[in-house]
Formats: C-alpha cells, structure tokens, sequence
C-alpha cells in the first residue's frame, strides 16, 4: 500500500504541475503557488473535520514544528525553483532541482534502512531516469546563479520530504492541515505586502482548485506513504512527477521530446518496477 500511495503522490504532483506550468505562463508563478496553498487549506480543513483527526489527542509538539520547518522548505524551494527557471535554461534547471529525491534517500539509508537488492538497483536506475525525463542540456554556458538557485531549490525540496515524513509518524494529516496553514498566512502576507495577486482573475478558479487540491492530496498521500514503507524507497517513487508532467505535456500539448526524455521514461518505468518486485 505504501508503493502504491507514493506511486498516486507523483501522479498527483506530476498532474498539478502540469497545470499549473500552463497557468504560469500567464499569471505570476508565485501568485499561482500562493493561491494553491489556499485552496489546499481549505481541503485539508475538510479531511480533518471528515476524519475528525483533530480528536486524537495528538501532542502539538509531535508534529507542529514539522509542520512549519515544512511550510518554510517547500515555499522556499518554490521561490528558489521559480527564481531559476526566470533566470536559466529549463533544461538545466529542472535536472539539478529533480535531485531533491537524493536528500530523504540519504536521511531513509543514515536512519540504518536497508532496501532490498532489486530495491537498490530500482533506486539508482529511478533516479537516474526521472533526471534524464526532465531533459538535461548539455550544451550552451549558464550562469551560476540559476544552478546555484537550482541546488537550493532540490535541497529545500528533499527538506521538504523529510519534515512532511517526520511529521507524519504522529499524524499526517494534522501535520499537513498546520503545513497549510502556514503557507497560506504566509502566502496572504506577501499578497498584502505587494498589494498584488500577480493577475489572477476569477477565470483562473478552476485550474486554482485543482493544482491545489492534487498538490496537497500528493503530500497526503505522500505522507501517508512514508508510514507504511522504507523512507529511502518511498522518496523515490514520490519523486517520479516530472516524468508524469513530461508525459502529459507530449499527450496533451503534443510537445516533442528529445531522445533522451523517451530513455528517462523507460529507465524510470524500469526502477519503479523492480523497487515494487523487491
């Protein structure tokens, strides 16, 4: 159950990246990622009242300072994703933040985890293709800024990973209701600070509710996951949504990829399966 929840997280994530890549090209990509933490507060509000986790008598201090070291990574991460995409090539940028997946794995084998030898191989062969899927360039001079941004944005990502894995050992899903709340004050602050919601406009309601709606039903069912499995393996399979976004931009927006997107694919088909066989 714990492959298949970190299997629906990257296909959650993979899908709300889509969209809200597309909307981006035409509002604010922050605007976008504010509004979404909005929209995935107002549903994790719906999960705890449903799931009346509120009654569990979960202590603050098991899971609220994950919440927030959370909330701060992932914002972060985005700002420092976003940030890098303005200022370097896409095809540079997005392999070194796709890295990200190499920090909860390192933390899952530190923590003395042991995946199997099928596993093993499935990681490296994974991780490696969900690289080569986000199409890496290797010609043409960059800036350092944008890799350096890139780097951070990976690192605040894979953060990311562990505080929601942490967090969610006492209680997901009170862990993701603060991590929302959080990001959403946060999120409102910068609106009224700028005195700007980046040109969003009612029209843009629907794609809003559902970035934010995947995006945090991923994290739930990412969370979840690392309940139930090996937080090296989990970490993988959550991190194959770039795989998911690239397939859907060639279904959907019939985008060309280049020949090494078609091998990222495969190999990161391959690692998935043989990280289930094992």
């Amino acid at each position: 159950m714990g492959v298949l929840l970190a299997l629906l997280s990257s296909a959650l994530w993979g899908t709300a990246d889509f969209v809200a890549g597309e909307l981006s090209r035409r509002r604010a990509a922050l605007a976008v990622a504010g509004a979404s933490q909005l929209v995935g507060l107002a549903v994790m509000l719906v999960v705890l009242l449903s799931t009346q986790e509120y009654r569990s008598h979960t202590p603050l201090g098991d899971y609220l300072g994950w919440a927030v070291l959370s909330s701060f990574a992932g914002l972060s991460g985005l700002v420092a994703f976003y940030t890098a995409l303005a200022n370097g090539r896409m095809g540079v940028v997005s392999p070194i933040a796709s890295l990200g997946v190499l920090v909860p794995l390192a933390v899952g084998l530190w923590r003395g985890e042991s995946p199997s030898g099928a596993q093993t191989f499935g990681i490296v062969i994974a991780v490696v293709g969900v690289v080569l899927a986000s199409g890496p360039e290797v010609s043409g001079g960059v800036g350092a800024r944008p890799v350096l941004l890139a780097v951070l944005a990976a690192l605040m990502f894979g953060l990311f990973s562990v505080f929601l894995a942490n967090g969610s050992e006492a209680s997901a899903v009170l862990t993701l209701t603060a991590q929302r709340a959080t990001s959403a004050t946060l999120a409102v602050t910068a609106a009224v600070v700028a005195r700007s919601i980046g040109g969003l406009q009612r029209g843009d309601a629907g794609r809003l509710v559902l970035i934010g709606a995947f995006d945090v039903s991923a994290n739930l069912a990412f969370g979840i996951s690392t309940t139930m499995g090996l937080l090296a393996v989990v970490a993988v399979l959550g991190s194959i949504y770039p795989v998911v976004t690239v397939i859907l931009a060639w279904a959907l927006l019939r985008e060309r990829l280049l020949p090494v997107q078609y091998v990222g694919v495969a190999a990161t088909l391959g690692g998935v399966a043989l990280i289930a066989a094992g």
